[in-house]
């Protein structure tokens, strides 16, 4: 029996086609329209149906790359199942560089949505009712905020078996068992069993070859889990290695001034170590920044201009340190390794110093 084709938007993609698909949205002041683009590839075999988006927050730009590398790839021309790539979900922030919406919203609190709602609760409920609804599984990508550098790491609610799967298969470094937040996509595709997972990589506004190239990877080695693509030829290479983070915590600046950073991405740190100092300008009063826990330092702020109670550290807390610290230096060896092949020579927050 031939597969029926996927509707989306009102458009048919017929089984074994790819085809982008222009979800209209608003229109600007000018009453110019705008689309949310969708590329379908409809695989003519049964399958799951995964969703990959990215730029949920319009200034996080490492996703829009890894969707495009991976609509690249060669396993898709074996594809069972459906892939629905949304590689900008917030086009009025992805336009104008910003995180947000031009009412300054943040999209990824405005789930479920509403049809007749603020233009936030509108896009939310047109991705929801277009999208969503007729998908099985989702990875949404992610950076860090702007000025702040995310190690690659996977956040999902450990609960779902399917969830964990994932976010294993995935293969970033870390896993952080990350509690829903109200409002985000996350938290609604969680309450539909819709399995979740997040990405997170980098920072806003620029590109990272390392966390695009691992975004790619990850995506395409839970395509292979699902058995949406075919398993590679040959000897199986060994999984990446992750390990799951039971909690996370910010560290902040006790002090406004100038920030020397001395613990650097990725590292390993013991409680009451010196993460940072914190200056006044001419260097009269200087205050060290210690972390509370002990754990694996996930993301650093990148500017040295702080306030006092600003998150210039978040630490990811493990039950076995050393394990963590094993994941992470086989992440690293990993990428170096191969961005070495490629002669490539990027200067990442987690290169020794």
């Amino acid at each position: 029996m031939a597969r029926a084709p996927f509707e989306i938007a009102g458009v048919k993609v017929q089984p074994g086609t790819r085809e982008t698909v222009e979800v209209p949205v608003a229109k600007l002041y000018t009453h110019t329209p705008l689309h949310i683009p969708v590329e379908v590839v409809h695989g003519r075999r049964d399958g799951p149906v995964l969703m990959v988006c990215g730029a949920i927050h319009g200034d996080e730009i490492n996703g829009v790359e890894i969707i495009r590398r991976v609509l690249k790839n060669s396993a898709l021309r074996h594809l069972r199942g459906t892939l629905v790539a949304v590689p900008i979900v917030n086009i009025f922030g992805f336009v104008q560089r910003t995180r947000y919406l031009p009412d300054r919203r943040d999209l990824n609190r405005c789930f479920p949505g509403s049809e007749t709602g603020s233009l936030g609760g509108r896009i939310a409920y047109l991705l929801r009712t277009q999208i969503m609804e007729n998908v099985s599984h989702i990875i949404d990508l992610h950076t860090g905020a702007i000025h702040r550098f995310n190690l690659p790491q996977i956040r999902a609610e450990l609960k779902n078996p399917e969830t964990i799967r994932m976010a294993e298969a995935f293969g970033a470094p870390i896993i952080i068992n990350a509690s829903l937040r109200e409002g985000s996509l996350r938290a609604y595709a969680d309450s539909q069993d819709i399995p979740v997972i997040t990405f997170e990589g980098g920072e806003a506004l620029r590109f990272d070859d390392v966390v695009i190239s691992s975004g790619v990877k990850g995506v395409i080695r839970v395509m292979r889990e699902l058995a949406m693509v075919p398993a590679k030829k040959g000897p199986r290479a060994p999984r990446k290695r992750s390990e799951t983070a039971a909690n996370s915590q910010w560290v902040r600046a006790d002090l406004d001034g100038i920030m020397r950073p001395v613990a650097r991405l990725g590292q390993k740190v013991r409680k009451g170590q010196r993460l940072a100092m914190v200056a006044d300008p001419f260097g009269e009063t200087e205050e060290a920044v210690t972390t509370p826990c002990s754990g694996i330092v996930i993301c650093v702020n990148n500017l040295p201009l702080v306030n006092e109670g600003e998150a210039i550290y978040h630490v990811a807390r493990f039950d076995e340190l050393g394990e963590a610290e094993k994941a992470m230096d086989y992440f690293r060896s990993s990428y170096e390794n191969q961005l070495a092949d490629d002669a490539v020579v990027p200067v990442h927050p987690w290169d020794e110093g």
